[in-house]
């Protein structure tokens, strides 16, 4: 790995990032059919779920879904289309409201329509957003922590960051947008083909700062959407902090773009739904060896080289500390040091640091010797990482 977060992207539907975290484990597999033995247990969940769903008291509560008693392997054998989600019978209600709330206040009459899907992400040419289904229900986001170690936009907050920035997507292609001159001469052309990867800048201030990873780098149509989500947010203060940036332009433009459509009903009203979870046929373990495959495809290289020089892979001693729990730990004492060293900013560390501690969560490394040095040779190497980044050799981060 060129020492990069994992910021999966499906490019032709404008993903967003995907943070890759998460380990292959135990996780059961989809029955193979050829296999006699296998065939029970998917037909034992099946049949669970829909003698609960033909009783009169079903559906009346969310915790009555037949499926939320299920255990991680029943439940991973169930197919998407049999879980009978819905965001109208979720706690996501509140929150596209609140989405539509925002565009109402700033004069835009476009309403995203949203759907749950497998991941987040708003299909060009659709003014529409999926979630994905597992902020559908608590049951689902604890089976999704349990597997990729974290549950991305499973807090309000970030829900909201997420949501903001797919609007701007969706806006984006509501008023066809990136047709116009203005929009390209600022971010650029959307026609761009989506690299496979590309090279973040940290230390750049001609973009904004919101999902993280430098993501407004990747593409023009990522730099609107980041740009437009930072617009958005109620009370960001952005004319504040970004005034000595020149990405306070960008931000000035999305703002003459909105003004010219302000109240003007949307020339593009499609509503299609891409890959719904109602009409997918394919289970939910198929769904997370898929993704866990994919996110260990993470190229290897200087940061796991420098990882192991200061880690061990072995636990030379008895109750020796994880190392990404040490780099957890003095998560704030380290980004403060670095940054006040090399005079860059936290962001742009902070982001260096999630790569080492992911990769040291992977590579399972422990602390060996006395606490203070491991402190001490962690801070160099993020500091060398940091260096490494603002002399151009920047990471390569893959969509």
């Amino acid at each position: 790995m060129a020492f990069a977060p994992d910021v999966a992207i499906n490019c032709p539907k404008n993903y967003c990032p995907k943070t890759g975290r998460g380990h292959f484990g135990n996780l059961p597999v989809s029955p193979d059919l050829n296999n006699p033995q296998e065939i029970p247990l998917a037909q034992a969940a099946r049949s669970r779920a829909a003698s609960a769903r033909r009783s009169p008291h079903a559906g009346k509560r969310r915790d009555a879904l037949p499926w939320t008693r299920l255990s991680d392997e029943e439940l991973l054998s169930l197919r998407f289309c049999d879980l009978k989600l819905s965001i109208e019978r979720s706690p996501l209600k509140r929150r596209v409201d609140r989405l539509y709330s925002e565009l109402e206040g700033r004069g835009i009459q476009v309403r995203p329509h949203v759907w749950l899907s497998e991941e987040w992400f708003s299909p060009d040419g659709v003014p529409g957003i999926a979630v994905p289904f597992y902020l559908a229900h608590p049951r689902l986001e604890k089976l999704e922590r349990h597997i990729m170690r974290e549950v991305e936009g499973g807090n309000a907050r970030w829900f909201m960051r997420i949501l903001r920035h797919e609007a701007g997507h969706a806006v984006d292609n509501a008023y066809r947008l990136r047709r116009r001159k203005r929009w390209r001469e600022v971010f650029g052309p959307a026609s761009l083909q989506y690299p496979n990867r590309y090279k973040a800048r940290p230390g750049s201030r001609r973009y904004v700062h919101h999902l993280g990873e430098w993501y407004a780098q990747a593409h023009p149509t990522e730099d609107f959407a980041e740009t437009f989500a930072v617009w958005l947010k109620p009370n960001s203060n952005w004319r504040r902090s970004y005034a000595d940036w020149p990405a306070f332009h960008k931000l000035s433009v999305v703002e003459e773009l909105v003004a010219s459509v302000r109240g003007e009903p949307a020339p593009v009203r499609n509503k299609s739904r891409i890959e719904p979870i109602d009409l997918n046929t394919r289970t939910l373990a198929e769904h997370y060896q898929r993704r866990l495959t994919r996110n260990n495809q993470i190229r290897r290289g200087l940061t796991d080289e420098l990882l192991k020089r200061i880690f061990s892979a072995q636990r030379l001693r008895r109750g020796a500390m994880r190392a990404s729990a040490l780099l957890r730990g003095q998560k704030n004492p380290l980004i403060n040091a670095v940054a006040r060293e090399l005079g860059m900013e936290r962001y742009s560390v902070h982001q260096i640091l999630r790569m080492l501690i992911e990769r040291s969560e992977s590579l399972q490394l422990f602390v060996q010797g006395n606490r203070r040095d491991a402190i001490r040779h962690s801070r160099w190497m993020l500091g060398r990482l940091v260096r490494l980044y603002s002399q151009g050799e920047t990471p390569h981060l893959p969509l």
